[in-house]
Formats: C-alpha cells, structure tokens, sequence
C-alpha cells in the first residue's frame, strides 16, 4: 500500500507540473514568457522531488494520525482522491502566488549572480594581494640581514677606530711635555703631571717593545732622551733636600713633608732607573742615621746633667740600719700630723726630704704620676731650661722624657720610610733599623750601664711601665718598627728589678733586731719603708700585672712580718710587744690602702693580722682592772654550758668582791685606759677603735656577768641589788669615748 501512494503522489506532482505551465501559457503572452528567464531553475526536477517525497513519506508513515489510518483499515484510494483534490485545490494556489512573485525571484536570481561576479573578482585581487605580501616579507628578511650585518661591521670599526686611535694618542709626544720636562722646576705642578705622562709612555713603550710594534721605534728615542732629563732633575732635587738636613738648628720634618709631597719623584726613579733610585736611599739612610745618633747623643747627654745628684746605691735597703743623713734625704712623711703623735713626728726618718738634693727610694709620692696620660704624653724636657731653674729630676723622668722623643721620632720615621720609599712589612723594618739601629744601640747600651748600677726599685718598676704604654702606643698607631726595642729594654729592667728586690729580703731576713738601736713601741722605720715600697710596687703593678712581681712581693711580706715578729719579742711584756705589733701592722696598712685596692693580697693579710692582734690587746687591757671578773665569766659560762653552775654556790665572797669592786673602780678603770691606749698608739683614729672595742668588750662581760648572776643559784644573793643597771653602764661609758 505504501508503494501504491508513493506512485500516486508522483503521479500527482507531474500532473501539478503540467498543469502549471498550461496555466503560464494560457495567462502570460509570448512576450511574457520571453522575459521571464528562469536559466537552469528546474522546479519538477525528478531527482529532488524523490528525494523529497521520500523525505516526507518518511516522515509521514511516523505521523500518529497516518498510523492511526493504516491500522483501522480506511479506503487509501478513496482517501488518495481526497488529498489529490485537496493538492490541487493548494497547488493552484501556490501556482497564483509564484507567479505573482515571479518577477521578484527572477531579480533575486539575477542579483546572486552578480554578487558571485564580484566575489569571484575580490578572490582574484585577494590573491594577488597575498602574493605581493609574500614577496614584501622576503624582501624584509633580505633588508634586516643586510642591516645587521653593516651594524657588525660599523661596531668592528668603530672599536678599530678606538683602539688605534689610543695607541696612537699614547705613542704621541706632545711639545707641552718636552718642554714642561726640559724647562719647568720639578716643584712645579705641570712637571709633576707631565711626570706622570711621561712614565705612562715609557710603560706603554716598554710593554709595546715585547709585542715587536714598530710604531714603538718612532718614540723610543725621544722618550729615552726625556727620561735621562726627568731623572737628572729629580735625583737633583731629592739629594739637595737630604743634604739641606745636615744644616744645624734644621727643622729636618720640614723637608721631610716637602719630599712626600713629591713622593712620585722617588716611585719614578725606583721604575725607571733603580742605580739613582738606590743612590737617594742610601744617601737618606746615611744622612738620617746620623743626625738621628747625633741628636739623641746629644740629648741623653744633657738629660743627665738634670738628674738628682744622689741616687741609691748597694748600701740602701729596707733591712740597713737608718742614720740621720739617710733619714733626713730619703724617707717622706706619709701620715699627715693629725693622725700620729708628736713624739712620732720628732723622729727622723719621717721628715721630707729636699727633692732637688735628693729622691726618695722606698717612698712614691709624686712619682707615680708620671704614668698619668697627660704626664707620659706630655711635652718632653728642655735640659737647658731646667739647668736654668736648678731643677732636678729623677730617672724615670728623664727615661720617660728620652724614650717619648724616641717614640714619636721612631713612629713618625717609620711612615715616612713606609710613605716615601713604598716599602712594607720585613722591608720597612730592614729600612728602619738600617736609620735608627746606631741610636737603639746606644740607648741599649746607657740603658745596660744605669742598670747594672741601679739599686731604686721604684725607678727601674716606672721604667718598665713606662716601657709597657709605649709599647701599648706603638700597638695602637700599628708601628711596629721599636717593638725589638721595648722587649729588648724590659729583659734588662726585670731582672734588675728582681735582683733589687731579692736584695732587700735578704737585707730585711739578716737584720739583727738588736742592733738596730733602743726598742720603741712605735712603727719602726724598716716597716715603714717595706710599706711606702709595696704600696708603690702594689699600686703600680695593679694596671699591668705581672706574676714575677707579685710572687717577689709575697716573699718580702713574709719577711716583713717575721722581722716584726723578732723586733717584738725583744718587748719584755706581752703588751709591749702588741703595742708594738698593732702599731706596725696600722702604719703599713695605712700606707697600703692609700694606694693599693682593698682587695689586694697585702692589704687583706695585713688586716687579718691587725685584728687579731687587736683584740688580744683588748684582752690584755682589760684583765688588769677587771680580770677577776672576766675570769669568772668564762669559768661561769663553762660551767652553765655542761649544767653544773652549782659548783659555784659557794662563792659568795668571791661575787661580792666583785660586784662591788666593779662597782667602785668602773670609771677610773676606764679613764686610766683610755689615757693609757691613746699614749701607747701613734695613729689616734686607731687608738680610738681600740677603746670603743675594749668598752664594747668590757659591757660584754658585765651583761654575761649580770646574765650569770641571774641564774637561780645566785638570785638570793644580796650583792644584786649593788649591781649597775647595764642600760645605765652603757650611757656612762659612752661619756669615755675619745671622739677625734
């Protein structure tokens, strides 16, 4: 069935076809029809209306109303008519309306194919276009290899062009030069700066002769003639200024800032012609040599005649026996008036000497000061002005005064040589030494004559410190050229130093306590003198410590207390000879703590043994007027520790007589002690610690003696009530204390 419509509809179509083109003949004339140009517009072509049917059939057969027809059976011809009627009836009017618009599709038709005609000609010109741009790029690429190849070529150029030209301004002699060299003063700034032109162009020369450039062989000559000029003018120049140092009364740092103005001169001769260059460095060598040798000669010579006129000798040690010509010159009063006693003041050896006449040996006093930095640093001596005014000074003062100028001397000869002459390291020591070995010399050996001879301690020690800083001041300025030197003068001052002190231990263990003279309770003067030397040893070595001397100080420490211990026991009394301990051992720690820390080895020795000394006094004063009571007291306190305080009991005489013999002689018994203690000690302040200690001590005892008596085996005695109240005792004791 569905084969049979398909034929229909065919049939159908070509009848509708048919139809139609009787129906244009039959409604447009000839002329029409001849208009009406429709080309290749084939509307029954039987291909396409197939494939259409086919399409629609396709299409139709999945309709739900055409299923619904193919299964109830209906009549396909009855029903074929029926839609060919109804097709018809459509198709003429669809034939109605194409022919209306026939005229407008035939201009649609014609417009497409114009449009085709110029699209096809914009195809032609797009690909002509194309092919010119194909060719303008080619050409591009061609012009930038070009273009990168001529800017390779202009950069090689160019940098020939650089190069040449260089060479060819560094090979030129200018007039200016020739003239400048020929005709100028070598003090002028043009010959300095053509100077340096000049030694390029021999470099440049030299450095072109080993690359065989012939260009070289047209300068040469000219550059030859103008270096054997520039050196003549120079060696000139620099050996008038070295021979302007021999003049006398010359100022030789004046020409010395001259030459490093022109230090060039000396780099020129040492680069082109090292025989002159040698000849002005050893005329230098030989010129400041001299003067160096002659000058220091000259001034350690005249720093003698300033020196006091009598120094220590081998007789003058801690343990000699003191005289009244030594004790009138070399010892100085350390304690100021208020704290010693008349009778301490008339003696001899604590008078002060004439410092112009004579310098002190164990005493520091203003010596010291010479390590100040203002003093170390200071102006050094005019020996001609101090003759002048009759001054004198001690050694370490000239040392100080002789050593400074060598300092600065050295230290600024050393950055000239270092300056001028461009050398360095072991170079600039050699060139150095080479100067100031002849001084050095000389100063070692003055130095090896004062010392085998020097028997002041404290002179050689201020001389070693003195040694030190300087050597510290070198450090800082990076000098190193004395530090030979400065080792070289401190392995002669140590050992003398040592040996000095060794030789005062020994004097001070040999002396025999019973030839020094009538016992005297106050300080001896061998004491004195051990303490005035350690505290200026102590106070002086605290800066820059050193091992040897603390160990040597130990040892004459220890043969200082033992001289005490033997002067001592020549007391006859027990009290005498702690009189005369606390006396000694109060004077050297006075001394001591001036100027040595308190912390230091010898002053905490000493005042271990001041104290303890101290309060064995204390012991000794007051067991005369109340040693029948102390005694109780510890033979009570005893018995109240192991519990038999009753063994006592029976001792009521013996607590009666003491209570009231207290009780009566209490202040005489304090006043005779405070007289007694304040004539038996030089040093009041000290003599007043001790009467506060022996009354403190004193209302000690009394409060143990009252605890003890209030024990339950004495509460009934009747000698309680004579008891003084301790509140009242310590009111009426503070009235006896010496206030100074």
């Amino acid at each position: 069935m569905a084969e049979t419509a398909v034929v229909d509809v065919n049939t159908a179509a070509e009848r509708t076809t048919q139809a139609a083109m009787a129906y244009f003949h039959d409604e447009m004339s000839d002329g029409e029809m001849a208009q009406l140009h429709l080309g290749e517009l084939d509307l029954t072509s039987d291909e396409l209306i197939l494939d259409e049917v086919d399409l629609h059939i396709q299409a139709n057969l999945e309709d739900e109303l055409v299923k619904e027809a193919l299964q109830t059976g209906v009549d396909l011809r009855q029903y074929s008519k029926q839609v060919e009627a109804e097709l018809e009836r459509i198709e003429h009017a669809s034939i109605k309306d194409y022919i209306k618009e026939s005229q407008n599709i035939a201009l649609l038709h014609q417009q497409i194919s114009a449009c085709d005609a110029i699209l096809e000609r914009m195809e032609e010109m797009l690909s002509g276009f194309q092919s010119d741009l194909s060719s303008i790029s080619s050409e591009i690429h061609t012009l930038q290899r070009q273009s990168l190849g001529m800017n390779v070529r202009l950069k090689n150029r160019q940098a020939v062009r650089g190069r040449l030209g260089q060479l060819v301004d560094e090979l030129l002699v200018p007039g200016a030069m020739i003239s400048t060299i020929l005709d100028s003063a070598v003090t002028e700034q043009d010959f300095l700066e053509q100077l340096h032109e000049l030694n390029n162009k021999i470099n440049l020369a030299k450095e072109l002769s080993f690359r065989e450039t012939l260009a070289c062989a047209d300068i040469q000559d000219i550059v030859d003639r103008l270096k054997v000029k520039a050196v003549s003018k120079i060696r000139e120049f620099i050996l008038q200024k070295i021979y302007s140092f021999r003049k006398p009364m010359t100022n030789y740092q004046i020409p010395q800032n001259t030459l490093l103005k022109y230090r060039f001169f000396y780099q020129f001769l040492l680069a082109n012609e090292r025989t002159v260059a040698k000849e002005v460095r050893d005329d230098y060598v030989d010129t400041m040599s001299k003067i160096y040798f002659s000058y220091f000669k000259s001034y350690s010579g005249r720093l003698l005649k300033v020196q006091y006129e009598e120094v220590a000798d081998k007789d003058d040690l801690m343990g000699v026996e003191d005289t009244a010509k030594k004790a009138c010159g070399l010892f100085s009063e350390r304690v100021s008036g208020s704290q010693r006693s008349p009778g301490l003041l008339a003696t001899g050896f604590f008078s002060k000497p004439s410092l112009k006449s004579r310098n002190t040996i164990f005493t520091l006093g203003q010596r010291g000061a010479i390590l100040s930095p203002p003093e170390l640093e200071g102006p050094i001596l005019v020996p001609h002005t101090a003759q002048r005014g009759d001054s004198r000074y001690p050694y370490e003062t000239l040392f100080r005064s002789q050593h400074y100028a060598l300092l600065d001397n050295g230290c600024r000869e050393f950055l000239f040589l270092c300056d001028f002459f461009m050398v360095a390291g072991n170079s600039a020591l050699d060139l150095f030494n080479s100067i100031m070995g002849k001084t050095l010399g000389m100063f070692l050996k003055s130095m090896s004559a004062y010392v085998s001879d020097c028997y002041d301690g404290i002179a050689v020690f201020l001389c070693i410190h003195i040694i030190l800083r300087f050597r510290a001041i070198a450090a800082k300025r990076n000098i190193p050229a004395l530090d030979k030197y400065w080792e070289a003068v401190l392995e002669m001052l140590w050992p003398r130093l040592e040996l000095i002190l060794e030789m005062n231990i020994h004097s001070i263990r040999n002396t025999d306590p019973q030839k020094l003279g009538v016992l005297d309770t106050r300080p001896h003067y061998i004491t004195r003198r051990y303490a005035e030397f350690s505290s200026a040893i102590v106070s002086i070595n605290q800066t820059f410590p050193n091992e040897r001397t603390n160990a040597l100080l130990a040892q004459l420490q220890v043969e200082v207390e033992n001289f005490v211990l033997k002067m001592a026991a020549e007391f006859p009394s027990r009290r005498e000879q702690l009189v005369f301990l606390i006396n000694n051992y109060d004077m050297m720690l006075g001394v001591l703590m001036e100027r040595a820390a308190d912390d230091s080895k010898e002053v905490e020795g000493f005042q271990q043994l001041l104290l303890a000394r101290t309060q064995e006094f204390i012991e000794e004063l007051l067991s005369p007027p109340f040693g029948g009571m102390i005694s109780f007291v510890k033979e009570a306190e005893a018995l109240m520790e192991r519990g038999q305080l009753e063994r006592l009991k029976n001792d009521e005489a013996r607590i009666c007589q003491l209570v009231r013999g207290f009780s009566g002689t209490w202040k005489q018994s304090v006043e005779a002690m405070s007289q007694d203690v304040m004539r038996s000690f030089t040093n009041f302040k000290n003599g007043t610690g001790i009467i506060q200690g022996a009354l403190t001590q004193l209302i000690q005892y009394y409060h143990g003696f009252h605890k003890i008596l209030g024990q339950p085996t004495f509460r009934s005695l009747p000698a309680r009530s004579d008891l003084i109240n301790l509140h009242h005792l310590m009111v009426e004791v503070k009235k006896h204390k010496p206030n100074f």
